[in-house]
């Protein structure tokens, strides 16, 4: 657009001056870093509330993926499901991946609970805003209830650990590919873990307080209807392995708290050390789930927060967003993204946690980053590079009395 209002005013002043020659819009050369992580700028504002998510994947892609499954099954009515996790097997390289985003997660809840009583967080009373540092920040950002009466100004109270990062919850499968729906009946009877726990316990991980089935033989897929001829043999296979104790997955890496040293740090641990810690916990976190969720799908709601991990996406009316009255309350499913399982609350980078809080009419000199690296950083961890550049360290801001003399 910037280009197109050069070119149109210097064709103007071509046409006044009576000149002849054309400028075209590839003779100006603009900057672009297109997936370079150094020049990251800040993350979009929020979208309206009756905008639908954009799409991962585009819609051709899977028009064209879905005709070419209807061909596939018109071929062949019957087959027998080869590739895991949709043969209802766990995929083998995942096993460890799944484990290590489980540690990951505790390690990280544990540190954030420590780093909590040395750094303060502060979070907004009406919004999702938060804050770290010992005083709000005075950026007027705040759409809660009866915003305008106040300005959009925030007003804060201490905040906690869930505050920095959530985890949205979905209800537990303990088969995901017999039953990978529930129903709206159901909703009671069946428990809503948080997503990533979910995703960690399809994809290998074995808890005794949400139990999960595994099978030793591929199922088999009827024009589009799983069925499972082993179910039998898995039963007896199952009983067996009990009989004997030989369960690979929880003899290789197991999940009780004892083993994982998921405990209380040390005290003489420094804050430095802990905070190092937390952030490459969360990186380790977010790379896992990243590629658990190459082969496991993941479906997230079009206007709302609501997340379900499994082959599709439940049938509970319990959507309350824009157009919920067209669907009658269920949720519109589409892929999900990292980002709807990990939730990256963005926060303004503070540099000095006692200066004075930040001005509204200089927000625009003022960088971001997500909230756990945010609270790493002033604990005393090294800034990671991809987000150097969305805090703008390189970047400083004027004093609250020279904001009328800077462009």
């Amino acid at each position: 657009m910037l280009a197109r209002r050069i070119l149109a005013s210097f064709r103007n002043i071509d046409r006044r001056l009576g000149r002849s020659y054309s400028i075209a819009a590839a003779d100006f050369e603009f900057p672009t870093y297109p997936d370079n992580p150094h020049y990251e700028d800040l993350p979009r504002p929020s979208r309206s509330k009756s905008e639908r998510k954009p799409y991962p994947t585009p819609m051709k892609v899977l028009i064209r993926k879905a005709k070419e499954e209807r061909e596939a099954r018109k071929l062949q009515p019957c087959r027998m499901l080869e590739k895991p996790p949709d043969n209802g097997l766990l995929v083998p390289q995942l096993i460890p991946v799944s484990h290590r985003v489980y540690r990951a997660r505790e390690s990280l809840l544990k540190g954030l609970s420590e780093l909590q009583q040395f750094i303060p967080i502060q979070r907004c009373r009406f919004c999702s805003e938060v804050h770290i540092g010992h005083v709000g920040h005075e950026i007027r950002t705040c759409s809660g209830p009866k915003s305008g009466f106040r300005n959009a100004t925030h007003v804060w109270r201490k905040g906690g650990v869930h505050d920095v990062v959530s985890f949205p919850k979905c209800f537990h499968l303990y088969d995901r590919v017999g039953k990978p729906r529930v129903g709206h009946d159901e909703r009671r009877r069946i428990p809503r873990i948080p997503a990533i726990l979910e995703l960690c316990i399809q994809s290998g991980v074995d808890l005794q307080k949400y139990p999960s089935k595994r099978r030793s033989k591929p199922v088999y897929s009827i024009e589009g209807r799983i069925i499972d001829f082993d179910e039998v043999a898995a039963q007896a296979d199952g009983m067996e392995e009990e009989e004997t104790g030989s369960n690979a997955p929880q003899d290789c890496f197991s999940s009780s708290a004892e083993e994982l040293d998921i405990s209380h740090p040390d005290s003489a641990k420094s804050l430095k050390e802990l905070s190092n810690e937390t952030l490459d916990s969360w990186f380790e976190m977010v790379r896992g789930v990243k590629q658990i969720m190459e082969s496991y799908m993941v479906w997230t709601c079009g206007y709302c927060s609501e997340v379900q991990v499994g082959p599709k996406g439940h049938k509970v009316r319990m959507c309350k967003a824009s157009k919920h009255q067209s669907r009658n309350g269920l949720h519109a499913w589409q892929e999900a993204t990292m980002y709807d399982v990990i939730n990256h609350n963005y926060v303004w980078h503070v540099k000095d946690l006692k200066g004075l809080p930040l001005d509204n009419n200089l927000k625009r000199y003022y960088g971001k980053a997500p909230a756990v690296v945010e609270l790493c950083v002033h604990g005393g961890a090294s800034v990671p590079e991809e987000f150097r550049s969305m805090m703008r360290l390189d970047v400083i801001p004027p004093d609250r009395d020279e904001v009328d003399l800077v462009a």
